[in-house]
């Protein structure tokens, strides 16, 4: 089975493809270049979820038939991202069980209402349970709802707000939920994998720890790089 990996920077990518060793070959599409690396393809999409979900889909679109490689059965939405909890300290890897848009819907007097509240569209997507079990105890991670959110939380106001809206969220980043659309369009599972880079809330730099979190990134994947290669989608539904 191939894999399509979707991060959101370079660097990133880079943290991806260390984790299989060597080098990475590189396949052109127009606009965008995948690094491959035995069944992983790696591609730098773009920061939000509009960049996301719009690189997301032309890969799989451009997914070879035939004689090529085969076409992905999994997609990974990847990178860095904020914590939430205590949980989550920085460096540590998180795997989303559920991939929440927590921002798309409208503001109200009476506070902010979901897209679903609104009738229509959806706010969450929900990885394989049996895979998101793997790859966490392959890696140490913990579990929980992962925040997709358009601008970066940068208030302790905020964050409390989102974790009163989304309990038990541990992480957030500003992709996945773009990746999920994508993927879930062209009928191929997809999960969440990042590693904490900061603290979510008030924006401090000097204590962020992002090369801490681009090295846990590349360990992630290479204790977890033969669980979703030999993932089964089927076996899934009956270990779910």
């Amino acid at each position: 089975m191939r894999v399509l990996v979707v991060t959101a920077v370079p660097v990133e990518r880079d943290a991806v493809t260390r984790a299989f060793g060597g080098g990475p070959q590189t396949v052109a599409l127009p606009g965008a270049v995948l690094h491959r690396s035995g069944a992983f393809d790696v591609l730098a999409g773009g920061a939000g979820p509009a960049a996301a979900a719009a690189a997301t889909a032309f890969a799989l679109a451009s997914a070879p038939r035939g004689g090529g490689p085969r076409p992905y059965g999994l997609v990974v939405s990847a990178g860095i991202g904020g914590a939430y909890t205590p949980v989550t300290p920085l460096g540590s890897p998180v795997v989303a069980s559920g991939i929440v848009a927590a921002d798309l819907g409208a503001e109200s007097p009476d506070g902010f209402l979901p897209v679903t509240a609104l009738g229509f569209g959806r706010d969450r997507f929900a990885p394989p349970p049996a895979l998101v079990r793997e790859v966490a105890a392959a890696t140490g991670a913990a579990t929980g709802p992962v925040l997709t959110v358009s601008t970066a939380t940068g208030t302790a106001e905020r964050a409390a707000a989102l974790l009163a809206a989304h309990p038990g969220a541990l992480a957030e980043a500003m992709e996945g939920f773009g990746v999920a659309e994508a993927a879930e369009r062209a009928g191929v599972p997809v999960m969440e994998l990042r590693t904490v880079s900061n603290a979510v809330g008030p924006r401090d730099r000097d204590a962020w720890r992002i090369g801490d979190a681009l090295a846990a990134l590349t360990e992630a994947f290479g204790k977890s790089a033969p669980v979703l290669e030999g993932w089964n989608r089927h076996d899934d539904r009956h270990r779910g």
